[in-house]
């Protein structure tokens, strides 16, 4: 399969072809049940017809002018995800990981213009922003950073959802900006923290004088059944992050600030050449719009609720399953072993899942799939579990 590809990837022996809805279709016309959205990204499902109308209509109008010029789209965008998420002004990019950068990014910048000259940003074990330099730096994965140093330092790494450590870090360390989490820790587990803890986060960052800047790259746009994680729990950050679904396959990142934090950078101190140009804003717009006019955000809650009761009720009495959490349709179920294997299982089955932190099968089905859907999601990894149990007994 990877021929003149570099081998970064352990890739999966299927080459998918078309796709329509929560189905993708392989070479020989297999059909295959999408649990994963390209992990996070296609929200809306695949050819999505408000999507696919937009990209023809941008692909036959205008492409790319560069950020030398105006670029209306680009602004009509930045106004919708400001509305939605209380931020002023908007940095676009690429990806989840340039995102990162350009908050990082934003981070040092603000702690030199308080003549900081070296400044710090707390970071969380087991995290996940991204592998550029920095990101990479920031993300608590020992095995992802392994063999790319020296890594950029200003980083101070703490355990999540701990907030004695978030104390203790700040009395033992001069220079701290910013604290830079995930509201729920994806590629580390989809670890959900305890409820208070990014309210906690808030609070202490404005005791400090620091800048909370939250990673909603896997949590925004709708995934958790709320526009961003965080707003199931009020707390609107200084700087936040998106990527993944908001151009539901079109690459497209976003860095968006408020208050102080959106003076930060000027002109001259950052840019990207491709970042928001007419064809990934028409993308995105159309992705917002389809979440507003699909009540999308209601019915990832639901359906998010619908699967966590499904299979708490069939895997109550296994006793392999540590936990079953979550938060709308970014799902999880831990294992007390590791079960990557499963992945292929899966495939086998028709059926596109994944494990992440070893143990941990993740699920993050397109927020358009149905009913019978989400059932048949849930009865064919219900099947897989026991399945995979039972041959190790």
């Amino acid at each position: 399969m990877n021929h003149g590809l570099m081998q970064t990837y352990g890739r999966l022996p299927v080459r998918f072809q078309r796709g329509s809805g929560a189905w993708l279709w392989d070479d020989n016309d297999n059909a295959y049940l999408d649990a994963l959205s390209g992990i996070a990204v296609c929200g809306l499902g695949h050819a999505h017809p408000r999507v696919t109308a937009a990209l023809q209509k941008q692909a036959e109008t205008l492409l790319h002018t560069s950020n030398l010029y105006g670029v209306p789209l680009q602004e009509q965008l930045a106004e919708a995800l400001c509305a939605r998420t209380a931020m002023n002004s908007v940095f676009f990019c690429n990806s989840g990981a340039e995102a990162n950068e350009a908050a990082i990014k934003l981070a040092r910048l603000h702690g030199a213009n308080r003549q900081i000259t070296e400044p710090k940003i707390l970071v969380m074990e087991n995290a996940f922003h991204g592998r550029t330099l920095a990101a990479l730096a920031a993300t608590g994965n020992t095995r992802a950073q392994e063999g790319f140093g020296p890594l950029p330092a200003g980083f101070i790494r703490v355990p999540y959802n701990d907030l004695s450590a978030i104390d203790a870090a700040a009395a033992a360390h001069d220079g701290i900006v910013a604290i830079l989490a995930e509201p729920i820790q994806g590629e580390g587990g989809v670890r959900v923290p305890d409820a208070g803890y990014l309210q906690a986060l808030r609070e202490r960052c404005d005791a400090r004088g620091w800048l909370l800047m939250l990673d909603e790259v896997q949590t925004g746009v709708g995934r958790t059944g709320a526009w961003l994680a965080s707003q199931h729990e009020n707390v609107i950050p200084d700087v936040l992050t998106l990527a993944k679904g908001l151009g539901n396959g079109v690459p497209i990142g976003a860095c968006l600030a408020r208050g102080a934090a959106a003076e930060v950078l000027g002109p001259g101190s950052h840019g990207s050449t491709f970042g928001g140009n007419p064809l990934a804003a028409s993308a995105a717009l159309a992705v917002i719009e389809a979440l507003d006019a699909d009540g999308l955000l209601a019915r990832a809650e639901a359906l998010g609720e619908r699967l966590q009761r499904r299979f708490r009720d069939a895997l109550a009495s296994e006793p392999a399953v540590v936990d079953i959490r979550g938060r709308g349709l970014m799902l999880a179920i831990e294992l007390d072993r590791p079960c990557g294997d499963l992945v292929k299982r899966a495939l086998d089955d028709h059926l596109l899942i994944n494990v992440t932190a070893q143990s941990v099968i993740r699920l993050l089905p397109p927020l358009i799939i149905s009913d019978d859907e989400a059932d048949r999601i849930g009865d064919q990894v219900i099947a897989l579990i026991r399945d995979f149990v039972n041959d190790a007994r």
